[in-house]
């Protein structure tokens, strides 16, 4: 099953800056839905579309920077890119700091425009995949029995199989096991690397020591 294309959602309360932006988004290869509103954006389920929003900075009722707060919250916050007639610095301080990926001016040249929501899907494209090996990653970590999992936080430790048997009332062939155990369901040869796949599954103990 091929993948959904993504989406670029453009919001603004100006409905003929809406329809010409969308015919010019589309007319460029785009797949493009529009809201006259934040709020009706925000109502429109995107759970797990892949795209990226392109918001007026003025608006009725929720204003761009509003949806942008509200859009960090969700659990798919896609990447976010201003438009406005009328910005300001202390907005666009504000925006950029809260992770926007452009602010640009309504009347900005056309190729502008383009250029910002393609960086904005590329950005999409590899949150999404790193979202993913994540998910993979802790699957795989799921798969670790609990004596396991008390394995593995001994060995991120730097313990070794003396003192991890010592610590767990366990024979060090027993820990040998364990070992090989989670070294072959994380398809990992080594320390360093089962350490590395542990920071980037976001699993790792706190006092574990970092590999390079």
């Amino acid at each position: 099953m091929n993948a959904a294309p993504p989406t670029v959602y453009l919001v603004d309360d100006d409905v003929s800056f809406l329809t010409a932006t969308s015919r010019l988004l589309r007319a460029s290869g785009f797949t493009v839905q529009t809201f006259l509103s934040a709020s009706e954006f925000l109502a429109h389920s995107v759970a797990d579309a892949p795209g990226c929003v392109v918001a007026d900075l003025q608006m009725p009722g929720l204003n761009g920077l509003d949806l942008q707060t509200a859009l960090a919250r969700t659990s798919n916050p896609l990447p976010l890119l201003f438009l406005s007639g009328h910005g300001d610095i202390a907005s666009t301080v504000r925006a950029m700091r809260g992770g926007a990926e452009d602010f640009l001016e309504k009347r900005a040249p056309l190729e502008q425009l383009l250029n910002a929501v393609r960086r904005a899907l590329v950005r999409n494209a590899q949150e999404r995949e790193a979202q993913a090996r994540r998910r993979s990653l802790r699957e795989r970590f799921d798969a670790l029995s609990a004596r396991e999992v008390e394995v593995l936080s001994h060995l991120l430790r730097g313990r070794l199989n003396k003192q991890m048997a010592g610590d767990l009332g366990i024979s060090e062939r027993t820990v040998k096991l364990h070992r090989r155990a989670i070294m072959t369901k994380l398809g990992v040869r080594s320390v360093a690397t089962l350490s590395r796949l542990t920071q980037e599954a976001g699993v790792i103990p706190a006092d574990a020591p970092a590999f390079p």
